[in-house]
């Protein structure tokens, strides 16, 4: 077990709006995304952290040391903003190397931190340039060089992409996450991004209304969600009635196991992903699943959407709405649908059942 980097218990501050709670450990040289929608206390998650906002309940220590009311200054903990919040009148050297001055580091030594962390972001040889000649992509990385110039215990990152197009925004997450890899700083980053979070972390913290609803990988939150609010923030889903499952059941028995289901109710509700549903619209072939599984006939495309290499479909099953990704564009506007038991997940009053 990795040694704890940053760890959080029982924090608590109160808003008008909800109480934030902050109780999760995040190990040395991880990489952790906080997502949520806008308002849900993920900034005020890193302010919490960096000392900006003081905590009324509870303890943050980082590496092993009691940070919970430490002086911003002396927490030792870089952050690079949305705006980025570079110094307009210096060129990107002096940005960089502005931590470094003031704690009184030799010149020559902060010239080599700078050309070492110019190279580390690829942009060697940008270090007389103005601000104002950067794009955003270069201005993100500067930031980053910047906040990594005083060598921090620990990176927080707030939304640093969001200024940026789709293409850039690719492009710099999979830069971040080797200049990450390669320092091996414990890092905290904030997005409302799910496809950002998904391939940039080592683990996601999903927030809402300033809890959090989830902490686990990638991986498990996209398919095993323990919340139904989980699911359905981090991508797409169908969410349906438990109560549908015997009127669509199809189990073809080769065996002594057999399919049980509990009790149904109104809290009791099926979610799937749709790239689990099987898409059949030639009836004069056999349905290719043989396994336990919901067969939808007769379900009508009401949507057909090219996302480059698959499709994305929306149908209509007796008043209920289900997606599902197809390599192919139907022939006919009716299709018969399919999902594996087995990729059923439950829940009952928005929490999962195990």
């Amino acid at each position: 077990m990795s040694e704890a980097g940053l760890v959080c218990s029982h924090v608590r501050v109160t808003y008008p709006e909800f109480t934030l709670t902050l109780d999760l450990s995040i190990e040395q040289g991880e990489l952790v995304s906080i997502i949520g929608p806008s308002g849900c206390g993920k900034s005020t998650s890193l302010q919490l952290i960096t000392g900006l906002i003081p905590c009324e309940e509870g303890s943050i220590s980082l590496n092993g040391k009691d940070i919970t009311h430490m002086p911003v200054w002396e927490r030792n903990i870089g952050m690079v903003f949305q705006d980025y919040a570079l110094f307009p009148h210096l060129n990107v050297a002096q940005n960089i190397a502005y931590s470094l001055k003031l704690k009184k580091i030799r010149k020559n030594e902060r010239t080599a931190r700078v050309s070492r962390l110019l190279e580390l972001v690829g942009l060697e040889g940008y270090g007389k340039r103005k601000i104002s000649q950067l794009s955003g992509g270069e201005r993100q990385r500067i930031a980053l060089a910047r906040a990594l110039a005083a060598e921090p215990q620990m990176l927080l990152l707030d939304e640093p992409l969001s200024a940026l197009d789709a293409k850039m925004r690719k492009r710099l997450r999979q830069q971040i996450r080797k200049i990450h890899e390669a320092t091996g700083i414990t890092t905290i980053y904030v997005t409302h991004d799910q496809e950002e979070a998904l391939t940039i972390s080592d683990r996601i913290v999903v927030m809402q209304e300033g809890r959090m609803e989830q902490f686990a990988t990638p991986e498990e939150i996209y398919t095993h969600p323990s919340t139904l609010y989980a699911a359905k923030f981090m991508g797409e889903g169908t969410l349906l009635p438990h109560a549908l499952i015997p009127q669509t059941l199809v189990s073809i028995d080769k065996g002594p196991e057999t399919v049980v289901f509990r009790s149904s109710g109104e809290s009791r509700q099926i979610f799937f992903r749709p790239e689990r549903v099987i898409v059949h619209d030639n009836l004069a072939l056999a349905f290719p699943e043989f396994l336990p599984h919901l067969r939808f006939n007769k379900a009508r495309i009401i949507n057909c959407e090219y996302q480059g290499g698959r499709y994305l479909l929306e149908c209509d099953w007796n008043g209920h709405s289900i997606l599902a990704y197809s390599r192919f564009r139907p022939k006919h506007e009716k299709v018969v649908l399919g999902v594996r038991v087995s990729d059923l997940i439950e829940y009952v009053d928005g929490i999962v059942v195990n």
